[in-house]
């Protein structure tokens, strides 16, 4: 079964090769040829080989020395066509949480810190100091940040003790050690994460109808969103999916966070983390990969039902690790959700910027304006 799908695969990357009578093509053909693939006709989750047990590994579709991973499926035609159907009259929604939230991050992290100084003692001059965690906050995850455990690998077998750690001086930017930018984040950032983004709107799905707004689950304590939630909450949105979209999950973390007293908030602190979010299931991998959705975010501080149920593995082990796909975490999506919902819209144009932090595990979506591009519905 292994190798009838490594087969499919290598057919898929090299579709001009199905008789192999060909034999003439040098380097350079066979490059042009990689450079040509289809990105519309991707192996399915089931077609994908495994990797030492675990399944659905992509790493032979985008490429042994892929540093992109699923943002390789925004190409120029996919962020086009998202432009010409999407941009429409240019209202604009930040996403970013601001860098000040939560004060007091989750997962032991160091919380943010701004100093604002006056340059000189007359001169109306200032400066701002800015020591982040790029994970306290409003972040991608990128493919350093969570790899295959047991294994001690990062996304395309990049190992853990490959990559260097602690402060890297760099003076020369035309001469830097390719292990110190090997799946950084500075891919993704000179890229772009720009295309289609689709919101799913959990919150207003579950609470629209009822009488007290109530959600049926604590945004902040262990739950789990099946595959059919998902589907539901599209089909009530009216959003049909299309390779590459961004997905945008609002389950309400940051709404119960604008919402909550401060005793709660801090009470968050210093107790083992719980959240609502994804759930760890084969149904739900399926889901994802097939879709060929080129990256996903939720506004909770871990994507996925957080924790994992006893002897079931991360799903960022899959997401990241064998994907490659950027997750994002505590996007701030309430002003978005009062936009789709006034215009019922659900579909518009994202665009996001990573940091480029080279070497780079994560980054906030964007340093100066992490916004969506959103197409208010024509209203005549």
């Amino acid at each position: 079964m292994t190798t009838k799908r490594l087969s499919r695969i290598l057919n898929w990357m090299n579709p001009s090769s199905k008789d192999n009578k060909d034999t003439t093509k040098d380097n350079k053909d066979k490059a042009a040829v990689a450079v040509a693939k289809d990105w519309k006709n991707l192996p399915t989750f089931d077609d994908l080989p495994d990797f030492k047990g675990l399944k659905g590994c992509a790493w032979e579709v985008w490429g042994q020395d892929d540093e992109l991973g699923t943002v390789n499926m925004l190409t120029d035609e996919v962020v086009k066509r998202a432009a010409v159907e999407e941009f429409v009259t240019g209202k604009c929604v930040s996403l970013n949480w601001p860098l000040n939230f939560p004060s007091s991050p989750l997962f032991g992290r160091k919380a943010p810190e701004v100093n604002m100084m006056n340059k000189y003692d007359r001169a109306a001059v200032r400066d701002d100091e800015i020591h982040i965690n790029t994970q306290s906050g409003s972040q991608w995850d990128g493919l350093r940040h969570f790899g295959i455990q047991e294994h001690s690998v990062f996304y395309n077998n990049v190992h853990k003790d490959t990559l260097a750690v602690g402060v890297v001086p760099m003076s020369d930017p035309s001469n830097i050690d390719p292990l110190i930018t090997k799946i950084g984040i500075q891919n993704w950032a000179s890229h772009g994460i720009c295309g289609r983004g689709v919101l799913l709107d959990l919150v207003k799905f579950f609470t629209e109808g009822s009488n007290d707004k109530k959600l049926p689950y604590n945004p902040w304590t262990t739950h789990g969103f099946t595959v059919a939630d998902l589907e539901a909450c599209a089909q009530k949105q009216g959003v049909k999916f299309r390779q590459g979209d961004i997905l945008l999950v609002r389950a309400g973390f940051i709404q119960k966070y604008h919402t909550t007293s401060q005793e709660e908030r801090d009470e968050l602190i210093g107790k083992p983390e719980t959240f609502a979010g994804i759930e760890q299931s084969e149904d739900m991998k399926r889901f994802l990969w097939n879709n060929h959705f080129a990256a996903i975010a939720s506004d909770q501080p871990a994507l996925e039902r957080w924790p994992p149920p006893e002897g079931v593995l991360h799903m960022h082990q899959t997401i990241l690790g064998l994907w490659g796909m950027p997750i994002g975490e505590m996007f701030d999506l309430e002003k978005l959700s009062e936009v789709c919902a006034e215009t019922g819209r659900y579909t518009f144009f994202f665009s996001s910027w990573p940091l480029a932090i080279i070497g780079g595990c994560a980054s906030p979506p964007n340093a100066a304006v992490s916004s969506i591009i959103f197409a208010e519905a024509e209203l005549n």
